[in-house]
């Protein structure tokens, strides 16, 4: 098992080796919540998570029979930078095996910190097996991405740094995908502060470590890692060893959906400027979508796992996240194709204190008249209510609406 005593130890190592994030109060999410709220900000680690505590310290911990072979990790992105980050430092030679649909982004990235990359597995358990495979015929060190001692006790040291930071915290809510982080936090702060209570968030579209709850021991899941908003902790079996630290250490999981983590990745953007991906954005989905019961003026530590987000579907998350908020109105209206008709509606819309963010004119499509075109607008709004209004008003000026 893994003792205070072992993450300390580890925390000493990585010391001067990885970041010391912040943990930074925020008065807006106090105010919305009732709680004092603190962010974790692990997304501002080397990497751009937190990954690259436990694979330092695994490195480092065994890095005389490593010296000369080198090591191989399976990954879909974070522990992959994480790893080739700390090989780097340590000037070993890393391989590391990502499932085929892993985006173009992170590949990039592994590459960019010195990785050798190999693309095989429709899924991270089916890349962890081949690069164990690897590991067995080269003689290359296995990091497993967080079902290992060291891994564990590594991310352990966040933990550490909370509760040096904030003595008196009485919640830590902290992601879960394969229970590595969770475990190495709930050992450390539980440890220091007995009566903290230390939540996990899950995706439900892939809540493996619930349903390792409920059976008692881990069980396999059948779910579509490819593409989540949270692949990050899209895994399909939780660890042995995090499982029975998290048995006895966690306090309780609870899920969340895909679009209140979208509306949480939108409100730490705007209103914090913090960019997190979707599993560093779901301990805030679940404090705001009422998952968890929290007393009020509690002081809540979110752990902001990471911020390691595809520039090219960030437009997308931000535009779901309008979306679920009441900002963003789509819709299509025919129009007769003549002189002035797309001007009075957009003179209406303008009225009604709505912002054309976008508009595609159509004409000769299939199913619509010689003399009829149709416009697809999408418009910034103010809320469900704002969106209400305009759609009456387009209505009551004569106009047929098809919400979008």
């Amino acid at each position: 098992m893994i003792s205070l005593t072992d993450i300390q130890s580890a925390g000493k190592l990585l010391h001067g080796k990885v970041l010391r994030t912040p943990l930074v109060y925020s008065p807006t999410l106090s105010e919305m919540t009732g709680a004092e709220v603190y962010l974790k900000l692990e997304n501002l680690q080397k990497g751009g998570s937190f990954k690259i505590r436990g694979a330092t310290f695994k490195i480092l911990f065994h890095l005389d029979e490593i010296e000369g072979k080198g090591v191989i990790a399976a990954s879909v992105g974070n522990h992959a930078q994480g790893v080739a980050l700390a090989a780097r430092a340590a000037s070993v030679p890393a391989t590391i095996v990502m499932p085929v649909w892993a985006t173009i982004t992170k590949q990039q990235a592994t590459r960019g910190y010195g990785a050798e990359l190999i693309l095989e597995g429709e899924s991270l358990v089916e890349s962890i097996s081949v690069g164990q495979a690897i590991a067995v015929q080269s003689g290359k060190t296995f990091i497993h991405p967080y079902d290992d001692k060291e891994i564990i006790t590594g991310q352990g040291t966040i933990g550490l740094e909370i509760l040096d930071d904030l003595p008196d915290a009485d919640y830590i809510i902290v992601p879960v995908g394969g229970g590595g982080l969770i475990a190495g936090i709930a050992t450390a702060a539980k440890a220091i502060r007995p009566a903290i209570c230390v939540l996990g968030v899950q995706s439900s579209g892939c809540p493996s470590a619930i349903e390792a709850m409920k059976a008692g021991r881990p069980v396999e899941l059948n779910a579509e890692e490819k593409g989540s908003l949270t692949d990050a902790i899209m895994v399909t079996k939780v660890g042995d060893a995090a499982f029975s630290i998290m048995q006895r250490q966690v306090d309780e999981i609870v899920m969340v959906n895909e679009d209140q983590i979208a509306s949480a990745i939108l409100l730490l953007l705007e209103r914090k400027r913090i960019l997190a991906e979707g599993a560093g954005a779901a301990p805030l989905a679940a404090l705001l979508g009422g998952a968890l019961a929290i007393p009020k003026g509690s002081r809540v530590v979110l752990v902001i796992s990471g911020g390691n987000v595809d520039s090219l579907i960030l437009g997308r998350i931000i535009a779901k996240g309008l979306g679920q908020e009441g900002r963003m109105m789509r819709f299509s209206v025919c129009l007769e194709d003549v002189p002035g008709s797309l001007a009075r509606l957009l003179s209406l819309i303008a009225s009604l204190q709505a912002n054309v963010v976008h508009i595609h004119h159509a004409r000769n499509e299939g199913g619509l008249a010689i003399n009829v075109t149709r416009v697809d607008l999408e418009l910034e709004t103010q809320g469900f209510g704002h969106i209400k209004e305009i759609g009456e008003a387009i209505k009551r000026a004569g106009y047929r609406l098809k919400m979008r």
